[in-house]
């Protein structure tokens, strides 16, 4: 396996390709895995990070979507949950079963029994239509044990619960593996290579792209183009057909982070936002917990998608109808933003979240094919969707063979350490061999599981060249710890500056960088005064 950007940049502008994808989150990646596991010569590029945009800013949550359901989209639940099963068969260093509770709520002392029967009704329909391929059915619970799960809910307005399983991953270590696993199948992968143009022969079929890195410019030659460019996908589409087609509707998304002993849920929760026809997801995540989503029209730039005091006190408001001890924005200690690729509904006043997350595959007359829509849980039948359409475009037959493909890091023994193991898999064992050849075994952020060995580990072997690549992705630090990256991040950026050639100045732009980030985040969600105090900032 060659994972080297140098090395990917000159073969890209030197080798012809059977296909070029465009777009390095999890669709793309997964687009490039599927097409070289086919045998097909396989170029991607992704104008920043592997999973920069939607796929590192999901909910990370590997499910079939009880609130599908409502909306009578059983066969979407349905094939979402079948891809669930096989990322927990393909991926289990990356993708681990997570039960649920859902609170059966009571408002002055009692039950709605409407309320109760649909809950009921709902829990039976997400077991047949494909959870119970877990291996387990729902339950519903009592009082006690609901309060044991989450001790923090207001207890005389829980009256029982339910309990179900779906599952979990790290959205960006997800799409960097699988972007490491097409490398290992001979896909040629490059980040922070935007295209800038696409090619045409005589007869007005594309047959490559005009890209650009490092301040050149190149030409890749490519006999099919994919737009897997998510919610950056009409901008691919104007390159090719001249005209902005206007089909993304994109949807916000936001999430806060806070310290875990201020909601103590040893499972996730799903809590209803009352009088919006919602839920938030309540989910653990070591020594934190995360809560989101919203789900609103965004019409700001999409490359910088941010939350606002509106979303968070939307969050926090939600949480604490259902909370004994509220929640402030002083505990909050991390946030995100994403845009969901939403193929536009059509339907005048259609709520984002009455729009479908089906994903839709379709080729233009050059012979571009884009896909759009879906979700991170389908993303494999999306890649599939999507390369059966460039073999029919090249006139060939090859199967898919990633239904029961193994990740990277998925085969081989795993080390005892539960952190590195959840992360790398297999391949933990080159994190403790470096850790241990250079002592870089000490935390790389204050209060943080990751250590030093892994920022230098996503410079060498996972295509990190900047210092948000290393907070944000590589590690998830960004989100977990806000306040303390900033104060680690010149550290870090000392740490890594060997490994990427960095003098002075490269190094204060980074850490200028890196921190002017976060205080536009922290500036736009009105976090202003928020102190990191999980981390004892």
């Amino acid at each position: 396996m060659s994972f080297d950007r140098a090395e990917a940049l000159a073969r890209l502008a030197s080798d012809d390709f059977d296909v070029l994808v465009i777009g390095g989150g999890i669709t793309g990646c997964g687009v490039a895995l599927d097409a070289a596991s086919r045998g097909l010569k396989v170029a991607l590029v992704e104008r920043d990070d592997f999973a920069s945009g939607t796929s590192s800013k999901s909910s990370k949550l590997v499910h079939g979507g009880l609130r599908y359901l409502q909306q009578r989209e059983i066969r979407l639940v349905y094939d979402a949950l079948h891809e669930r099963q096989r990322a927990l068969k393909n991926a289990p260093h990356l993708v681990r079963v997570l039960p649920f509770l859902i609170p059966v709520l009571t408002k002055d002392g009692l039950i709605n029994p409407k309320i109760a029967r649909a809950l009921g009704y709902a829990m039976w329909m997400y077991d047949v239509t494909g959870g119970a391929r877990i291996g387990k059915l729902h339950q519903r619970i009592d009082k006690q044990t609901a309060l044991a799960h989450m001790p923090t809910l207001r207890a005389p307005n829980v009256a029982a619960a339910y309990l179900y399983y779906d599952a979990q991953t790290d959205d960006a270590r997800y799409t960097l593996t699988l972007a490491r696993t097409a490398a290992a199948h001979g896909a040629v992968l490059a980040n922070h290579t935007g295209a800038i143009g696409l090619r045409k022969g005589a007869d007005g079929k594309v047959n490559g792209a005009t890209v650009t890195a490092d301040g050149a410019t190149f030409e890749i030659n490519a006999r099919a183009v994919v737009n897997a460019a998510g919610v950056f996908s009409d901008d691919v589409r104007e390159m090719d057909e001249g005209v902005h087609p206007h089909s993304i509707r994109p949807a916000k998304g936001i999430h806060i982070t806070v310290p875990w002993e201020k909601v103590r849920n040893d499972i996730a929760a799903i809590v209803p936002v009352p009088k919006d026809r919602r839920s938030i997801f309540v989910v653990p995540w070591g020594d934190f917990t995360y809560i989101g989503t919203t789900d609103t029209d965004y019409d700001g730039p999409i490359d910088d998608p941010q939350c606002t005091p509106a979303d968070i006190q939307y969050l926090l408001d939600a949480m604490n109808m259902a909370l004994a001890e509220p929640l402030t924005v002083d505990d909050v200690v991390g946030t995100w933003a994403g845009l969901r690729p939403l193929v536009t509904g059509g339907t005048v006043g259609q709520k984002t979240a009455d729009l479908s997350r089906r994903h839709k595959v379709a080729s233009s007359a050059s012979g571009v094919v884009t896909v759009t829509g879906g979700k991170l849980t389908t993303y494999r039948k999306m890649a599939e969707d999507t390369t059966d359409a460039v073999v029919r475009g090249l006139g060939r037959k090859l199967a898919c063979r990633t239904k029961k493909m193994p990740l990277l890091g998925a085969s081989g023994s795993t080390p005892d350490d539960e952190h590195l193991a959840r992360r790398y898999g297999s391949m933990a064992t080159q994190i403790l061999t470096l850790s241990e050849a250079h002592a870089l075994d000490a935390p790389l952020v204050t209060g943080l599981p990751y250590r030093r060995a892994e920022a230098i580990y996503a410079v060498r072997e996972e295509m990190a060249t900047t210092l948000d690549d290393v907070l944000s992705r590589r590690t998830r630090a960004r989100l977990l710890g806000r306040d303390a990256t900033a104060a680690a991040a010149e550290d870090v950026a000392r740490l890594i500056a060997p490994e990427l050639g960095w003098d002075e100045d490269r190094i204060r732009s980074e850490v200028d960088s890196y921190r002017a980030a976060l205080e536009h985040e922290r500036t736009s969600a009105g976090l202003e005064r928020a102190l990191d105090r999980s981390l004892g900032a």
